[in-house]
C-alpha cells in the first residue's frame, strides 16, 4: 500500500499541466528571465500578464519547446520539455473541422476563402485549428490584439467556453488586462525576468503593489516611467 503523502505529492504534481522553476533564459546578453517559477493548474485558464517586451511570447516558446532555457526546467505533463515534435501536427478531417467551426460560429463561413475573412473570422478559424485535435494545452498569444470591442468580447468568450468545453488547459499571454479579468480562472504577472504577482483575477486587481496597482489600472504614474533612464534634461542640453 502507497504511503498517504506520497500518494497526496503525486495528485498535486499531476493537477499542474506546466510546471516551470527557476527559468533563467536570454538572447545573446539580454536576460529575458532571471530565474522565473509558475506552475499552471490542469483544465484552468491562466492569463500571462506583462508589459510590451517583458518576455510573454518567449515565455510561449520555451514552454512549447522552440527555445530551450540556459538554465532552470520546464515540464509539462510531468515530462521535460526539450523540442517541439512534429507529430504533433494533425489533419484536419471533414466531419472534426465542420464541429469546430461550428464551435466557434462559422461553419456558414466553409467556402470563404482566407481573402474574404475579416480580421475577427479570421481569429476565430485559427481558433477552431486550435482545437481540432482536442489538444491537452492550449496557448494563445495576444489573441485580443486588434480586435473591435464586440468580437474581442466573441473571442475572450469562445476562449472560455471551449476550454470547458473539450477539458483542455489555457494559456493565453496578453496585455489587455481588462479582457483577462473576464474569462481567466488565475492570473501570473511578469517583469523583469521574474513573476511579480499572481493569484486570482480579483486579488491581483485589488492589490496594493505599487507595480500590479499601476500595471492593473493602467495608471500613468509608478514604478513603470515614462521617460527611458537618462541623465537630467540641463545637463545634457549644457554647452561646454
Amino acid at each position: 500500500m502507497a504511503l498517504p503523502g506520497r500518494s497526496k505529492l503525486r495528485l498535486m504534481a499531476a493537477d499542474n499541466i506546466v510546471e516551470i522553476e527557476d527559468l533563467h533564459f536570454a538572447y545573446n546578453r539580454h536576460e529575458v528571465f532571471k530565474g522565473l517559477s509558475l506552475k499552471i493548474p490542469r483544465g484552468k485558464v491562466v492569463a500571462i500578464l506583462g508589459a510590451s517586451g517583458c518576455g510573454k511570447t518567449t515565455l510561449l516558446k520555451l514552454i512549447g519547446g522552440q527555445l530551450r532555457p540556459s538554465r532552470g526546467r520546464i515540464r509539462v505533463d510531468g515530462k521535460v520539455v526539450h523540442e517541439l515534435g512534429t507529430d504533433a501536427l494533425y489533419a484536419l478531417r471533414r466531419e472534426m473541422g465542420m464541429m469546430k467551426l461550428q464551435a466557434v460560429g462559422l461553419r456558414g463561413a466553409q467556402g470563404l476563402m482566407p481573402a474574404d475573412l475579416s480580421g475577427g473570422m479570421s481569429r476565430r478559424i485559427a481558433l477552431a485549428r486550435a482545437i481540432a485535435a482536442d489538444p491537452m494545452l492550449t496557448m494563445y498569444d495576444e489573441p485580443f490584439a486588434g480586435l473591435d470591442p464586440i468580437t474581442l468580447n466573441v473571442i475572450a468568450e469562445l476562449v472560455r467556453k471551449l476550454n470547458d468545453a473539450i477539458g483542455t488547459t489555457s494559456i493565453v499571454v496578453t496585455y489587455d488586462v481588462s479582457e483577462s479579468l473576464k474569462v481567466v480562472d488565475y492570473i501570473y504577472v511578469i517583469s523583469d525576468g521574474v513573476v511579480v504577482g499572481e493569484g486570482a483575477p480579483e486579488a491581483v486587481a485589488a492589490s496594493e503593489d505599487p507595480y500590479l496597482k499601476q500595471f492593473m489600472h493602467a495608471l500613468p504614474d509608478g514604478p513603470v516611467r515614462f521617460h527611458f533612464p537618462a541623465e537630467p534634461i540641463d545637463e545634457a542640453l549644457r554647452i561646454a
